[in-house]
């Protein structure tokens, strides 16, 4: 578990703590609400958590004293690649550098866990966030719409 302290806002002056943690707890609800309200969509009753211990390496959550203020999630291959998906952040805590606390601890545990690859896939106006604050390196890839 790690802490990092930051301004919510200069007007407030409230001092806010965020808490990370690989593979921290979290329930479905909460991480439905902070997915529905970061991709625009009604919150529905999705098993995040059996999504989660079938199929990832890891996760990261973020935490204010008011909830889950930030996700991240790392499926891998069982083997060598592991890929970040669903990063998100609620509005009430971005531009604070939680999103890139949390690729950067999603980082570390693809590493301890041995992985030789993180690979994430992004729209354009991410590229600044993925490529510049979190380190990632443009590579050519492959995708098929499903």
């Amino acid at each position: 578990m790690e802490r990092v302290a930051g301004n919510e806002a200069a007007a407030s002056l409230r001092l806010v703590t965020v808490v990370f943690e690989w593979r921290g707890a979290v329930d479905d609800a909460e991480i439905e609400a902070l997915h529905a309200e970061a991709f625009g969509h009604e919150p529905t009753a999705f098993d995040w958590r059996s999504q989660l211990e079938r199929h990832s390496l890891g996760w990261v959550c973020a935490r204010d004293d008011d909830g889950l203020v930030g996700f991240v999630n790392v499926p891998w291959d069982g083997a060598r690649h592991a890929f970040l998906v669903d990063t998100i952040v609620a509005a009430r805590a971005r531009h604070r550098g939680v999103g890139t606390r949390l690729v950067a601890l999603a980082v570390e545990g693809a590493r301890a866990a041995g992985c030789a690859w993180l690979h994430v896939d992004f729209e354009p106006e991410l590229l600044p966030f993925y490529l510049e604050a979190a380190g990632f390196r443009p590579t050519p890839a492959g995708l098929i719409r499903l």
